[in-house]
């Protein structure tokens, strides 16, 4: 899979839309109106991942885990430029993204998740390595997650896919 990936890493420049406007009240100047890159996660637990934004581009491999963050890296109207927790980067259809945002634990070993977003706060659950999560709030480089029916906070460094909301940031001219 990786070599079919490394195949899929040719940049459409003309499809990386990433400027935004500059107040805040405006919205980005990208196709979806939202900042780019931002996270997303698939809605689906089978998703194709194409070498470019259309079904007549080849599929180079299938997103098999529902929930899977991934980081919207360009867009078109209707396609997405993604790349994946592997570092994978290929197109997904509108349709097959959601903007829910989950995280995944890349690292080995389980993460535990405290009642508060500090260091030596009481343990409330563990996150296992490949596990995916819900993020549900991120305050200062702590993410809050939720999984089953278990939550609480963890280092937004310990997984891929955590962090704040982007913003839009002014394009350059």
């Amino acid at each position: 899979m990786a070599a079919s990936r490394a195949l899929a890493g040719a940049t459409l420049a003309g499809f990386l839309l990433a400027g935004c406007g500059g107040g805040a009240d405006e919205v980005c100047d990208t196709p979806s109106k939202l900042p780019v890159p931002r996270f997303v996660s698939l809605k689906s637990g089978e998703v194709n991942a194409r070498n470019g934004p259309g079904e007549d581009h080849r599929i180079l491999w299938v997103w098999r885990v529902k929930g899977l963050p991934l980081k919207v890296i360009a867009e078109t109207r209707e396609w997405r430029r993604v790349e994946d927790p592997d570092g994978g980067k290929a197109w997904v259809k509108l349709q097959m993204v959601d903007g829910r945002r989950t995280v995944i634990r890349k690292t080995a070993g389980d993460l535990a998740l405290l009642a508060e977003p500090k260091p030596g706060a009481r343990v409330t659950a563990y996150l296992r390595a490949g596990a995916v999560a819900t993020q549900t709030r991120n305050e200062k480089g702590w993410s809050r997650l939720k999984v089953g029916g278990a939550s609480g906070w963890a280092p937004e460094g310990e997984v891929w896919g955590a962090g704040p909301e982007p913003v839009c940031t002014p394009r350059p001219r």
